[in-house]
């Protein structure tokens, strides 16, 4: 489902300098899509690029929008979530300041607390990184 705009940091726990999504562009059951332009001052950018944690950190706040997404849907705060561990990661190419970079995270388990699922980082067509991340979501008090 396509999304209007609204504010990303309703969606996710991250606060800036730190937020590496700008936009929610779709959210369904097992499937978020995000992108983020690329700026110079981003924390993670060095010489020009968005380096390979930007982008690890990019998958995990894309899986963190689309449970704030379905959090704001059942009318439940925002919950955070930390990365247990990072799986088969492949980077091909690092995103350069202007660009923008598209995310999709998919759901392939969920139990309890932890969520495994797998995220890919494109740009202008072209994969630039995947992984498989395990997320353990904070239970709500």
């Amino acid at each position: 489902m396509t999304l209007p705009t609204q504010d990303i940091l309703s969606l996710i726990p991250q606060r800036p300098p730190f937020v590496m999504v700008d936009t929610l562009v779709s959210s369904s059951d097992n499937t978020t899509l995000t992108s983020l332009l690329i700026l110079s001052e981003n924390v993670l950018v060095s010489d020009g690029e968005l380096s390979e944690a930007g982008m690890v950190e990019n998958i995990a706040q894309t899986a963190a929008a689309g449970a704030g997404y379905v959090a704001q849907q059942l009318g439940k705060p925002v919950p955070p979530g930390f990365i247990g561990a990072v799986k088969n990661l492949e980077v091909f190419a690092l995103p350069k300041v202007g660009d923008i970079i598209e995310t999709e995270v998919k759901i392939e388990n969920q139990v309890f607390n932890v969520t495994i699922i797998k995220g890919s980082v494109t740009c202008k067509g072209s994969t630039l990184a995947q992984c498989e991340m395990k997320i353990f979501i904070q239970p709500q008090q």
